[in-house]
């Protein structure tokens, strides 16, 4: 630890107000995610906390019927919206953590096959690569969530709903990280270390596992926080369109989406506050990512 506060990263991170002041919002956002259980006043997905006759409650007034107050206001349905988002945000960030992982495993093993083993392998993997470039992320995702719903049986549509978008976000980001761990291989394998490698007799799975994949991280690490932004955005995304999280386990695209319904009859912070926080999250990730990635480039030191 010591060792970390005295490195030249840790240095740089000090005299980055953007990246320092990023950091401290995705941290508070996860950290109210986690705790959100502890945090929120109420559990706004448990239909028995509910009172039809708070909803529409603007942020700090008290309710014209039972006169109570809440933070942020309510929506339609009574529920509280301050901790709507707390448990929002942990779905929309679990969604996306998750999906940025799937990317990168893929991601990963792909680039490293395609780069070590090259041949026809590598041709293969790289042409699905360009034509999965050529359409957006987000249809591409939209794709494979419908097909994948339209196989689910219609019992297990909403209770496998997280997991179908965790998998249509994840197979839509692979493309970025596999192509930069190709690139990175193809400069890894020429390198002494490798030849001293297979002249020992290591097969060419430990080669890859245990000698390049160590080296070929370092530009993985900053692809995956900058997806973590676009993966939270095409989650709300798909969740705004209505083909993401279920009715029951809304995330913050869920919440925009009930908020847009009553921004032009007053009721605006129904949709201001779910909007802000998603705002204020993948913005956060997003510069956070490009601290990074001009951090870790030697080219601009």
């Amino acid at each position: 630890m010591n060792r970390f506060l005295k490195s030249d990263f840790f240095y740089d991170f000090l005299r980055a107000p953007i990246a320092v002041a990023s950091f401290v919002v995705v941290s508070t956002l996860i950290l109210l995610a986690l705790l959100a259980n502890f945090i929120a006043p109420t559990n706004p997905f448990d239909p028995a906390s509910l009172n039809l006759m708070n909803g529409f409650t603007a942020p700090m007034e008290p309710n014209a019927f039972t006169g109570e107050i809440f933070l942020m206001g309510t929506d339609d349905q009574g529920r509280d919206l301050f901790s709507a988002i707390l448990f929002g945000l942990r779905v929309s960030l679990f969604v996306g953590l998750m999906a940025v992982l799937l990317a990168t495993v893929i991601g990963v093993f792909l680039g490293l096959i395609a780069g070590y083993i090259g041949g026809w392998l590598d041709s293969l993997i790289m042409r699905l690569a360009d034509i999965q470039m050529t359409f957006p992320s987000i249809l591409i995702a939209m794709l494979i969530y419908g097909v994948a719903r339209g196989v689910l049986p219609p019992e297990l549509r909403d209770e496998m709903a997280i997991t179908v978008l965790i998998l249509s976000i994840g197979l839509s980001e692979w493309v970025s990280i596999a192509r930069t761990v190709r690139g990175s291989t193809l400069v890894e394998k020429e390198k002494e270390y490798v030849a001293a490698a297979r002249l020992i007799g290591l097969n060419h799975s430990r080669i890859m596992i245990r000698h390049i994949l160590p080296n070929v991280l370092s530009p993985v690490l900053v692809i995956a926080t900058i997806t973590l932004a676009l993966a939270i955005i095409a989650e709300a995304t798909l969740s705004f369109l209505g083909v993401g999280a279920p009715p029951t386990k809304p995330s913050l695209g869920t919440l925009i989406r009930v908020g847009q319904d009553f921004l032009f009859s007053g009721e605006w912070w129904i949709l201001l506050f779910p909007a802000l926080t998603l705002l204020a999250l993948a913005l956060s990730v997003n510069l956070f990512g490009d601290w990074l990635r001009d951090t870790l480039n030697p080219r601009l030191k």
